[in-house]
């Protein structure tokens, strides 16, 4: 299973966008406090959308909580790390994989990282940014693992129901 972990995050906007990343791709949520925010605030539902009651998430108390709770694989994304997150292979859809991610201001913190320096990533980017929104970074890493995994039983096309047009739509579509 994937497992997407915020450490203490702190813009409601952000987490709100990342459970909903987590409802489409079957990854489960994992919030340890403090939060910068309050899980009912109008922000989390605007940019989760009708999603938010679909999302598996937990919420623990600090970083020794979560690991005691939690058994797996364990990478962390950093501005500091040398590996690509392409780098590593998640393909062992049996594992559970957990990729953490630090708060917005100042990230996990550095003394953790070291002590985890074989797991740490970095986007590649240019010298221009320092780094990309927290939930676009979560999308892209979610989406490197589960392509390695063949995306799961993930749908590759629009299902036809209520609110969706189907499979077929524009080849079917007509002006």
């Amino acid at each position: 299973m994937i497992n997407i972990v915020l450490f203490e995050p702190e813009i409601p906007g952000n987490t709100g966008n990342i459970m909903r990343t987590c409802v489409a791709t079957n990854s489960k949520l994992h919030l340890i406090k403090p939060l910068g925010f309050s899980l009912d605030e109008k922000y989390i539902r605007r940019s989760g959308v009708n999603y938010i009651d679909k999302c598996d998430y937990t919420v623990y108390e600090n970083l020794e909580d979560f690991y005691a709770k939690n058994t797996g694989v364990f990478y962390y994304l950093t501005r500091y790390g040398h590996k690509p997150h392409t780098s590593f292979d998640y393909s062992n859809r049996d594992e559970n994989i957990y990729f953490m991610f630090g708060k917005e201001s100042t990230g996990i913190p550095a003394a953790h990282l070291k002590e985890h320096l074989d797991h740490c990533m970095r986007l590649p980017m240019t010298a221009n940014v320092r780094a990309l929104n927290l939930s676009n970074t979560v999308a892209i890493v979610v989406y490197e693992a589960l392509r390695q995994q063949d995306y799961n039983d993930l749908l590759r096309d629009e299902p036809q129901d209520a609110g969706h047009k189907g499979a077929n739509y524009l080849e079917n579509f007509k002006d």
